[in-house]
């Protein structure tokens, strides 16, 4: 698949989380985020086994579990704790901040160091979320605003380390994302009972609810971000998150009466231009990572006009050693044939540099 629908394809997840703040306020029972995070992930993550019907082996049964911690369950609760606590469009943009999470962590983890403008990018991103907090109309909520940033790191973390593994031999995304969804609803139910009690009475509209948050917003969504995450760089698709706080905005002002001053509006515009330049600066890196990558892989280096001049140099020599007239016949032969083919081999690079080839 060409790398940019993969790039669309990934940010369909972070556009439908984007509308799990409204959902929350809106259709589930109040004050219950653990039990909210539970009733996401865990079904989600049981529908999905069912289809991979693929179990971890081995050491994957341990980084399954970690994985599952950070991107599920120490996420969803503290997700669901700031939007219950705070406006949706605040808590979403909140994880903006994400891009310097994953370019400090990628450093560390996965050997990348953090170039200036990946930087820049991250720090003017979050200038604008400060100014869409700072300058939120009303008192906002300390604890909202610590989970909000707490759900970001985690789910940073788990992104990383979530590239820096990759995934076993022959086990696909649809898997990958059955494991951690599974191991972080389990990880999160028995803190939900424990904290919550029993799990409250459920209506037709919170059942509506959940069945959103399980299957669209969870199960498929997951589904995305780990494929693409397997494909685009941790950084890329992390620079991708700008477009949840811009879907909870707009859904914050369609469907639920908030409004955003304009020094807000501005700050969501200052960090969304600035992770779209990272995205697109990241674009440019995992391309050049590709080419590495293939090579080292196996895949053999195309070969260039000095590999067959160097072969026909090579051929000289081999013969010119024992020169006879029969021998320099077959040398002049052998330099025609190699000179036809870097002739040949020439055009078809001028011919494939002329087109945009993106691998994906």
């Amino acid at each position: 698949m060409k790398r940019p629908a993969t790039v669309l394809l990934t940010a369909l997840a972070p556009v439908s989380w984007g509308t799990t703040y409204a959902v929350t306020t809106e259709f589930l029972p109040p004050d219950r985020p653990l039990f909210t995070g539970l009733m996401r992930a865990l079904p989600a993550g049981l529908v999905l086994l069912a289809l991979a019907r693929v179990l971890p082996r081995g050491v994957w049964w341990g980084k399954a579990a970690v994985l599952g911690a950070l991107n599920i369950g120490a996420f969803f609760p503290l997700l669901f704790l700031s939007a219950y606590r705070m406006p949706g469009g605040m808590a979403a943009v909140v994880g903006s901040v994400g891009p310097l999470f994953v370019v400090g962590l990628s450093a560390l983890l996965l050997g990348q160091r953090p170039t200036p403008r990946s930087v820049l990018t991250g720090v003017v991103a979050a200038f604008g979320v400060s100014l869409v907090v700072l300058k939120a109309a009303g008192a906002l909520d300390a604890v909202g605003v610590l989970a909000a940033l707490a759900s970001t790191a985690s789910m940073s973390a788990g992104t990383v380390l979530t590239k820096r593994w990759g995934r076993p031999d022959g086990v696909g995304p649809l898997a990958l994302t059955a494991w951690q969804l599974t191991a972080g609803g389990l990880l999160i139910a028995p803190v939900a009972l424990l904290a919550e009690g029993t799990p409250p009475a459920l209506d037709g509209r919170a059942v509506g609810g959940y069945l959103y948050l399980a299957l669209a917003n969870t199960a498929v969504a997951y589904w995305l971000w780990f494929r693409g995450i397997g494909r685009l760089t941790a950084t890329q698709v992390t620079f991708l998150g700008p477009l949840s706080p811009l879907t909870a905005a707009v859904v914050g002002w369609a469907a639920l009466g908030q409004t955003l001053t304009p020094v807000q509006l501005a700050g969501m515009a200052l960090a969304f231009g600035a992770t779209v330049a990272g995205q697109l600066r990241a674009g440019t890196d995992v391309k050049e990572a590709d080419g590495g990558a293939r090579h080292s892989a196996g895949h053999p280096r195309p070969r260039t006009g000095n590999d067959y001049s160097a072969a026909a140099a090579s051929a000289a020599c081999a013969f010119s050693a024992r020169s006879t007239p029969a021998r320099d016949s077959e040398i002049s032969r052998r330099r025609a044939a190699l000179g036809s083919a870097e002739a040949s081999h020439s055009s078809v690079l001028r011919r494939v540099s002329s087109e945009t080839w993106i691998d994906g």
